[in-house]
């Protein structure tokens, strides 16, 4: 219970900015009510004027209850609106939340969960967390109206209100026990659900390769063993639900024929009178309805109880942790900054290994070395995507640490080997990183990028959809759209990660020839397999094995550092 009223008092803070509708929603609830509870009793007035042959005064009192039934339904309309203002203003605002508390989370939660975690929570667990206001207002509402009806049977007939007592106590042991059996299985099968969802993902996003690969078969067989395991979760909890629910329905057939023969025993014993049995009778489903009312809040309640810890967790929890930024701000960055004594591992393999080095304002420098050497690690520590193990990270000799996010965040822009491209236009791809964009804006950084020729031969220009990943694109036109995107930012520290990697040769010059233009403007730092690109950087360092082996221009490295000559001569043999 104290569960239940603390992830109550958690989803009010979502809806009591509509306290004033839920007020409203609460009073024609009432009103509601108390329509219902009048109902049966005028029902069961017009049984004994039927039995009673007074025709007059029974058409009289039809007019009334038709009267108080269209009233019913007009009170009800504006009940199911304000229930439906409530949710949809309430589920706005937690998936809200959720969407910016995902978007918090450390790199290396997102990298050890499937995206299948944060779809399910981010719709399904939402849902179920705004609609439990109504959830609890409907139940509770279904269950007054036939505790009403059963107080009226108290004053009818006491024998037939403790015997219905006694029923109602035994399908209530029954149905709570269901209950419980259904949640543990949920748990599980929700768990179940993420990993299908996350496995279904990765099969879009990777459509393309997987038919390269010729692998289809494989993912559709393993698909299958993951949907079908699924899939027995869910028929085993079906199952459970049905065999408790025959039970149910065993009871509450065995409860109709007792209620008759007692109803009968006490009319021939003149306890009872026939129009007084037949409201019993009448109304005796209303009773035992109850249960399935009471079945189905707790089934509700679990079901909110389940998905209000899930969200919670991401919200606020150990499990789910998220980034952690200083407090000091700087409103634009000189472009230093330093590593010193640096150390990062990712899980157990260490990535770099006590690295220093310096970088001044407006120098343009060059990162290379084999795969894995960190080259790509340097640059996500230095945006803060990771938090290192031990050493500073100084930004215009300001620990990283003490730095707020947009300190970090706006002032450093990171040209990716991989970029991704959202599924909207071109123009929108400009204007989600800076709203404020203008378009003589965009078609500058498209014209430095090399993309405005391209961009323009479109028939809808840069109002264009790409795709999901921009799979309308080509390699070297996705690449080019990602620098342009990147340029409208106008950071001082521009970070190109094999950004001209998917380029073929004349527009990998043209991209050179704009780093070239931004020179000694921006603190530019490159990242290149190739190092043709790269060797009129105004110094390059040489990683090996997550430590700076050797650093300098191109020529002196030429020199002094027998592993990069080496490394350039095997490129010039290509």
């Amino acid at each position: 219970m104290k569960t239940l009223w603390n992830n109550l008092k958690f989803a009010w803070q979502y809806a009591k900015d509509q306290k004033w509708m839920m007020i409203q929603y609460i009073i024609s609830s009432i009103i509601t009510i108390i329509i219902s509870l009048v109902i049966p009793i005028l029902s069961a007035k017009i049984i004994i004027l039927f039995t009673n042959n007074k025709f007059y005064q029974l058409i009289f009192m039809a007019f009334i209850i038709f009267l108080i039934e269209n009233i019913r339904n007009i009170v009800s309309y504006f009940t199911n609106y304000c229930s439906h203002y409530i949710y949809r203003e309430t589920f706005t605002k937690i998936q809200t939340d959720l969407g910016k508390s995902i978007l918090k989370l450390e790199n290396k939660i997102i990298d050890n969960n499937s995206s299948g975690v944060f779809i399910q929570r981010l719709t399904n667990d939402t849902d179920r967390l705004a609609d439990i206001f109504n959830v609890l207002n409907v139940y509770l509402t279904r269950i007054i109206i036939d505790i009403g009806i059963f107080c009226a049977i108290f004053i009818i007939h006491k024998m037939v209100f403790f015997y219905l007592i006694i029923m109602i106590i035994l399908l209530y042991l029954l149905e709570n026990k269901r209950v419980k059996k259904y949640v543990e299985k949920d748990k599980v099968f929700r768990e179940k659900k993420e990993k299908v969802s996350g496995f279904v993902g990765e099969i879009i996003r990777g459509i393309r390769d997987i038919k390269m690969l010729n692998a289809e078969n494989s993912f559709v067989d393993e698909l299958h063993s993951k949907v079908k395991d699924l899939n027995k979760i869910r028929y085993d909890m079906l199952d459970s639900n049905r065999k408790y629910r025959l039970g149910s329905s065993f009871m509450m057939d065995l409860n109709d024929l007792v209620l008759i023969v007692l109803l009968v025993y006490l009319i021939e014993n003149s306890s009872l009178e026939i129009a007084s049995a037949l409201i019993i009778h009448n109304y005796s489903f209303r009773i035992t309805s109850i249960i399935n009312y009471v079945g189905e809040l707790l089934d509700k309640v679990k079901d909110f109880n389940l998905s209000a810890t899930r969200i919670f967790a991401i919200l606020d929890s150990d499990e789910y942790k998220k980034e952690q930024f200083g407090n000091k701000h700087l409103n634009q960055v000189h472009g230093d900054f330093s590593f010193e004594n640096v150390e990062f591992s990712y899980g157990k393999e260490k990535i770099l290994k006590d690295v220093s080095f310096q970088i001044h304002a407006n120098e343009t420098v060059a990162f290379v070395g084999k795969s894995g050497a960190g080259k790509s690690t340097i640059f996500s520590l230095l945006c803060k995507m990771y938090n290192i193990d031990a050493g500073k990270i100084m930004i215009d000799g300001i620990d990283i640490r003490e730095l707020d996010r947009e300190s970090i965040r706006s002032n450093i822009t990171i040209i990716s080997q991989n970029p991704y491209i959202f599924n909207v236009s071109i123009r929108d791809n400009f204007r989600l990183v800076k709203p404020s964009l203008t378009d003589a804006e965009m078609i500058h950084a498209c014209k430095v990028a090399c993309l405005d020729t391209f961009v323009e031969s479109l028939p809808e220009k840069y109002d264009t959809i790409i795709g999901e990943g921009g799979v309308n694109l080509s390699g070297g036109q996705k690449q080019r759209l990602a620098i342009a995107r990147a340029l409208v930012q106008k950071t001082e520290i521009i970070l190109f990660d094999e950004a001209t990697s998917a380029l073929d040769n004349e527009t990998q010059s043209s991209i050179q020839k704009a780093i070239e233009n931004m020179k000694h403007e921006y603190t530019i730092l490159i990242i290149a397999h190739r190092l043709s690109t790269i060797i009129n950087s105004d110094r390059i360092l040489f990683l090996d094995d997550g430590k700076i082996e050797s650093e300098g221009t191109h020529c002196e490295l030429l020199t002094k550092s027998n592993k990069y000559r080496s490394l350039y001569e095997s490129e010039l043999k290509k």
